[in-house]
């Protein structure tokens, strides 16, 4: 099975690039400093993982709400270790399901707390593109969160503090977060063995660089988001 040390690292670079903030900004100077990765998340994973789907929806719903670690360093080792497609499909939907739970809580913390709360764990400009997200695309904003590295706990506090219809929050959510756990388990249900047996880490390397090019244009659009508000 791949560790989670290289794919916290790519999680790390891209949300450094997509932030300024000092809330996610840390999170990637971790990874960027030269500290492994694997001292700060690996024994809370190791953890979690010891609980099997109990610790996946943990990590799911708290990153959702508050924590930095991304469920899909456990979705991803549980898919290919699954033995049927039912198995996959349940790792889906609890991943998902959690992810969508954790959301709500993030959202109360936006709806109670309010934007001085979000100010003292998310940079000033990192709230004007959250607020730029959610004013100009509504739900869909929320879809974008879901499925892409943009913060999502940090847009479920905004939606939150925008008294946001909550009903479109959580549908937008849950499409969104079902299809990103989904593509994983798709991926992964109908190639089976030939997907598992490319997991090396040269395909890993080689996938990761691909999807580090693939993900610059939304880095750009992210970053541009604040461009537009300030303006």
């Amino acid at each position: 099975m791949l560790r989670v040390d290289t794919y916290i690292s790519v999680i790390g670079v891209i949300t450094y690039l997509c932030s300024e903030n000092v809330h996610s900004g840390n999170e990637a100077g971790l990874f960027v400093s030269g500290m492994s990765p694997s001292d700060y998340f690996q024994p809370f994973i190791d953890w979690a993982d010891g609980f099997g789907l109990l610790g996946l929806a943990l990590v799911s719903a708290s990153e959702a709400a508050l924590q930095p670690i991304p469920p899909d360093v456990l979705v991803i080792p549980m898919v290919v270790e699954a033995d049927s497609f039912l198995s996959i499909s349940i790792i889906v939907l609890v991943a998902t399901l959690s992810s969508v739970f954790g959301a709500f809580i993030g959202y109360a913390i936006g709806y109670y707390g309010g934007i001085p709360i979000l100010g003292k764990f998310v940079s000033q400009a990192n709230i004007n593109r959250l607020n730029s997200l959610t004013e100009k695309y509504g739900a869909t904003g929320v879809f974008i969160a879901a499925v892409s590295p943009i913060p999502y706990k940090a847009l479920a506090w905004i939606a939150g503090a925008g008294r946001m219809d909550i009903r479109l929050f959580a549908l937008a959510g849950f499409f969104g977060r079902s299809i990103r756990f989904g593509s994983i388990g798709i991926l992964i249900g109908v190639y089976g063995e030939s997907v598992k047996s490319s997991l090396t880490w040269l395909n890993f390397s080689i996938m990761t660089i691909i999807c580090i090019i693939i993900i610059i244009p939304l880095i750009n659009w992210w970053n541009s988001l604040n461009v537009e508000i300030s303006q």
